[in-house]
């Protein structure tokens, strides 16, 4: 539905026509030598494939009318029954933190907030078309939402092993509901969801090879006349520490907001804060000798990166010590959406402070641990020091020896819980960053302005996590194609 994620995946359908080998008009587009459009104008055909494969559309109520969905859907798999639905119903009114705003608005109604029930639109689909295989994924805090005193989740698991009963309930029907339902497994565990029992509904994405603690729920259904198909789950993997896919990357500085921003304009608001910090000692917590002189030290050393603050292409030889494969594509030149923000000089040092912290003690600080002269000027600060809570990390540091916390769309509006771990860097992650921790391959570019762009990165499931479960539904459907 969004104008800018579209445009990103009607560029990647386009780039995925090729294979392996993507014209030099597409990398020439990466570098900035030509336009997106001149791209799609000297490769005309693979252009009109990729626009007619995607849809600028809005589901749900005041979106797009259900005949042209089932149309859609009709031209594209035929009369092919072995075919996959991916989806699930946006996560903001289910998630923990959304209904925490919700509960606090006096004018929140759940029975009129269309995201509490635009999971109806999936089951639809499925009534309708009954592919052989879904996945379905949505947040953690859809475990614990309720609607009318009773739990979302619960509800959802017999809506789709019952897609058409659902559809009856909900007032919607149609020739074209069909009876059956599905069988709904576990990804993490070889067990279907029975009796209530929703152990291995959650995907630890760390656990997979993923250096991301992200912690989603996704469920396989199978349809219930495809017989003698068990489902394999996902196989752990080694933990993959962020640093081994953020430290192959050009380093930046970053940018001043209040100020003229310049690299010398930087340098000299972090080196300046060697004395002017140490001379206030009095007004402040001690620091510890040992986080003191790596701070002096880093201030000291500071100068601004050859790549400055970057930008949507940075020319350079990237590399990744975790898959390498995977990530880096040599045709580049380079790397894109790798452009820093501008942050307020007052934040420069609360990032070198946070940064250096993390590095000495491998744990992001909490407030608590911030020198006074430090703590920002906000109302939440003394509530947070006295009962901790979620302004006690505001500045949370991605450690670099561990995965880091969950990239999500916010990081589109506030950087200060992003902070990179090369204190030197003095920055929040760019989309880049958060594209790789989030497993993009390096050519996967995203459209739009920055900000539309960090929104996209944090929306999304890790793509390597997406293969290893793609990998599981092409046996899953394999065997159904071997027992008829």
């Amino acid at each position: 539905m969004d104008e800018h994620a579209y445009e990103t995946l009607r560029l990647r359908t386009f780039f995925r026509q090729f294979g392996n080998g993507a014209p030099t008009d597409y990398y020439r587009y990466l570098r900035g030598e030509i336009q997106r459009m001149g791209l799609y104008d000297a490769h005309p055909v693979e252009a009109k494939t990729a626009q007619d494969r995607c849809w600028h559309a809005v589901l749900g109520p005041n979106g797009e009318p259900t005949h042209r969905v089932r149309r859609r859907i009709d031209e594209a798999v035929g009369d092919d029954t072995s075919w996959l639905l991916i989806g699930g119903p946006p996560c903001q009114a289910y998630s923990i933190a959304g209904r925490s705003r919700n509960q606090g608005n006096p004018d929140y109604d759940p029975q009129k907030d269309v995201r509490q029930r635009l999971y109806v639109e999936y089951l639809h689909i499925l009534a309708e078309h009954r592919p052989a295989v879904f996945i379905m994924e949505n947040v953690k805090g859809l475990l614990s939402a309720t609607l009318e005193n009773e739990r979302i989740f619960h509800r959802i698991l017999d809506d789709l092993r019952d897609p058409a009963g659902a559809i009856a309930r909900e007032g919607r029907g149609g020739s074209r509901i069909r009876k059956g339902g599905y069988r709904i497994y576990s990804l993490t565990e070889p067990r279907m969801f029975e009796n209530g029992d929703l152990r291995g509904s959650v995907i630890q994405a760390e656990r997979y090879g993923i250096p991301q603690a992200r912690h989603r729920v996704i469920l396989l259904g199978v349809r219930d006349d495809i017989q003698g198909v068990t489902p394999k789950t996902l196989k752990p993997q080694s933990v993959v520490p962020a640093s081994s896919v953020l430290n192959g990357l050009p380093r930046l500085r970053s940018g001043l907001s209040r100020i003229a921003d310049s690299a010398e304009a930087w340098e000299h608001c972090l080196t300046s804060q060697v004395d002017r910090r140490w001379a206030n000692a009095g007004t402040r917590r001690v620091d510890s000798a040992e986080l003191s002189y790596l701070l002096r030290r880093t201030l000291r050393a500071i100068t601004a990166p050859a790549a400055d603050r970057g930008g949507e292409f940075v020319a350079g030889e990237i590399t990744s010590k975790y898959a390498q494969e995977w990530f880096c594509d040599e045709k580049i030149g380079g790397v894109c959406n790798h452009g820093t923000r501008l942050h307020m000089e007052s934040d420069l040092f609360r990032y070198v402070y946070a940064s250096c912290y993390a590095k000495l003690h491998g744990i992001s600080p909490s407030l608590r641990h911030f020198p006074t002269d430090l703590l920002p000027d906000h109302y939440s600060v003394d509530k947070a020091l006295v009962n901790g809570g979620y302004f006690a990390d505001r500045f949370r540091v991605q450690v670099g020896t561990r995965p880091s916390t969950t990239v999500v769309s916010h990081i589109g509006k506030d950087g200060h819980y992003y902070i990179h771990p090369d204190p030197s860097q003095c920055r929040s992650l760019t989309v880049r960053e958060a594209a790789r921790i989030q497993t993009f391959p390096d050519n996967y570019v995203f459209c739009g302005p920055k900000t539309a762009q960090y929104v996209q990165v944090g929306n999304a499931v890790p793509p390597l996590l997406a293969k290893q479960i793609g990998e599981i539904v092409f046996d899953t459907l394999r065997q159904a194609g071997a027992n008829g």
